[in-house]
């Protein structure tokens, strides 16, 4: 039985500065011309801090390629600039990064150093960029050991530790999910009749949150939710409770911003101007999952100057698979979307299951 690993604090360490320039080889990466790019399975790294930098995989091109197992420092780009990301395998990578190397440097005190480095991203904004002066002068604050160096070993303990835990956490979450769930077997999407249905003839409610601007949000722990694509729809944690609007269990759409984002609801939130929420009573979480794949295609038809307003909502209609009665089968909805539950589930197991001999 492999024995559970405490995880490590950072308290009673020593700390020092350095620049990054006297930690770092900087060298800059090479691609300029992302469109020229054929598809394949090479990743292309742009200036961005999501999915890890990931924006496509690409045909190989020997001299674009930059060797992995460095730290990419995003130079440029509204939103990402000053961010950092590790990143083990071989890449190609847009002239708005540069990669620093190290010899001791791996994927587990990578993860620590990225976050060390994050903390400078408040210098920077678009109109000040990461130049290469400006980037070997960035300061990074770090444990060291008994010589004053970076304690590179102590930076890849912590890094496992934590992984560890996290790790263990989601493996109970994890079965928690299997054990609520049976797998059962049904038609094929394909093989299912499908119709087309207005949303107003789904949902028994359907109405838009409420204004409510930046300098009259106050801090607390409700999920204020409006037109972004990200994070489930959560744009912040608020602390208002009056002159707002509250819902829960449900479906939410942005109506501006990014126009379609669909994402169910599960928890009570404060639902801002920029969305609408739809509201079906005895409707469970699975069949607003399926339901929200449908209407996030509405982002296919509406943009930044076409927003969907509450004449546009009740005009929207949304094919789904039928029963016997020709009405939706929302229970054949909710089995195929907890089958799929399973299938992915299990699948992030087996992975962690892997991933973690490496940790041993």
């Amino acid at each position: 039985m492999k024995r559970k690993q405490k995880m490590l604090n950072l308290d009673n360490i020593k700390y020092k500065n350095f620049k990054v320039g006297n930690l770092f080889l900087v060298e800059k990466c090479k691609c300029n011309k992302a469109g020229d790019l054929k598809i394949g399975n090479i990743p292309y790294i742009g200036a961005t801090n999501r999915n890890n930098g990931l924006m496509s995989f690409v045909n190989k091109e020997n001299k674009l390629i930059s060797q992995g197992n460095c730290i990419a420092f995003i130079c440029d780009g509204q939103g990402s600039v000053g961010y950092s990301i590790y990143k083990y395998e071989n890449f190609i990578g847009s002239t708005t990064l540069k990669v620093g190397r190290n010899s001791k440097l791996n994927k587990f005190n990578g993860l620590f150093l990225t976050s060390a480095l994050d903390k400078n991203k408040s210098i920077y904004d678009y109109g000040y960029k990461r130049n290469d002066i400006r980037l070997k002068n960035e300061q990074i604050i770090l444990p060291v050991n008994e010589d004053e160096e970076p304690d590179y070993n102590h930076m890849e303990e912590y890094s496992k530790s934590i992984i560890n835990s996290k790790t263990e956490k989601y493996k109970q979450y994890a079965q928690k999910v299997l054990n609520s769930i049976e797998y059962k077997n049904i038609e094929t999407l394909e093989n299912k009749e499908w119709e087309n249905f207005f949303l107003i003839d789904i949902f028994t409610t359907i109405q838009r949150g409420k204004r409510l601007t930046k300098q009259n949000q106050t801090k607390g722990n409700i999920p204020y939710i409006s037109s972004t694509s990200l994070n489930n729809g959560v744009d912040n944690f608020i602390g208002n409770k009056t002159d707002v609007r509250i819902f829960s269990d449900c479906l939410t759409i942005a109506n501006s911003g990014s126009v379609g984002a669909s994402f169910y609801q599960p928890y009570n939130f404060v639902g801002s101007d920029h969305i609408t929420h739809l509201k079906k009573e005895n409707m469970n979480k699975y069949v607003y999952i399926f339901i929200s794949t449908l209407t996030n295609r509405f982002s296919e038809k509406y943009n930044f100057n076409r927003e969907i307003n509450d004449k546009r909502i009740s005009r929207e209609k949304i094919m789904l698979p039928i029963n016997d009665r020709k009405e939706p089968d929302f229970q054949y909805m909710e089995q195929y979307m907890k089958n799929l539950t399973y299938k992915k589930v299990n699948q992030y197991l087996s992975f962690i299951n892997y991933d973690n001999l490496k940790l041993s």
